[in-house]
């Protein structure tokens, strides 16, 4: 009797094993910054890079220092320069580390609530289609210089 409880316990034990909890999506951001704008500029642009846990989407964002958050993209189509929103939001493939910057996906600030100056930092509250939504402070500075800048 005692070796059918064991063998039991053993079988359940491994039963238990296989049927692991399903893990939360989780997204990281990191080096999140903002361009400081100049004073009368109704528009800011920030940037982060973003990298989800499982597959997921970039869908929206709040921040108290805009009127009208939105998601962007910057493309060159004959010579122009043409940014337009992206309402869908942004595709965050599992692993993949996904870099909102200058002349590409960024996040538009319009509607400022006051300029975004050297120093300061603005609150972005990033949500996700699975993840939860997460909070990040960006630093209001100056981009960093291009590499071959000068030569």
């Amino acid at each position: 009797m005692t070796r059918l409880i064991l063998v039991s316990a053993a079988l359940l034990g491994l039963a238990a094993c296989g049927r692991a909890e399903p893990v939360a999506p989780v997204v990281q951001a990191a080096d999140a910054w903002c361009r400081p704008s100049p004073n009368g500029a109704r528009v800011g642009a920030c940037y982060v890079t973003l990298t989800a846990s499982t597959d997921d989407r970039f869908t929206a964002f709040s921040t108290p220092a805009a009127g009208r958050p939105e998601i962007h993209t910057m493309s060159t189509e004959g010579g122009v320069m043409r940014m337009r929103a992206l309402p869908e939001g942004l595709a965050l493939p599992a692993g993949e580390a996904v870099a909102l910057r200058p002349g590409a996906e960024h996040l538009m600030l319009i509607d400022l609530a006051a300029p975004l100056t050297e120093g300061a930092t603005v609150p972005l509250t990033l949500s996700f289609e699975a993840a939860p939504a997460i909070t990040v402070q960006a630093a209001v500075r100056a981009p960093a210089p291009a590499h071959g800048a000068g030569h």
